[in-house]
Formats: structure tokens, sequence, C-alpha cells
């Protein structure tokens, strides 16, 4: 985990760190700013994040039609 995150850009590594604690529940913000070696303020940075991804991302990873050919 350490490592994942430590590849990541600043914003994703807050998304990261925001959605993990989220997964943990109660204390886990806690738990992965003592894991991550980040402050816990930076969280809320985090949490707000999601809120602001580009339009258009609907979950889909590829286009509509975008099947392989011959399958």
């Amino acid at each position: 985990m350490r490592m994942l995150h430590a590849s990541l850009s600043e914003e994703d590594r807050r998304r990261d760190a925001a959605i993990e604690a989220a997964k943990l529940g109660h204390g886990g913000t806690e738990s992965i700013s003592t894991l991550l070696g980040c402050d816990p303020k930076t969280f809320r940075q985090g949490q707000h994040d999601p809120d602001h991804l580009i339009d258009g991302l609907d979950g889909r990873v590829r286009e509509i039609g975008a099947a392989r050919s011959g399958a």
C-alpha cells in the first residue's frame, strides 16, 4: 500500500488516503495517516477531490462499442 501511495501524484495520494480511511470507518483516518505518514488534515481535501472529477466519467473504462475485434 505504501509503495502504491508513493507512486501517485499529490492529488491522487489525497484521494487514495481518503478512500482507504472511509473503507475502515471509525478511526480510519488515524490508522491510515499513521500507516502512510500523512497529516490527517489532508484527508479533508481528499474527501472533497472526488466531487471535482472531470465531467463525463461515468465509471466506464472503455468507450461504448470499443470491444475487441473478433470477440
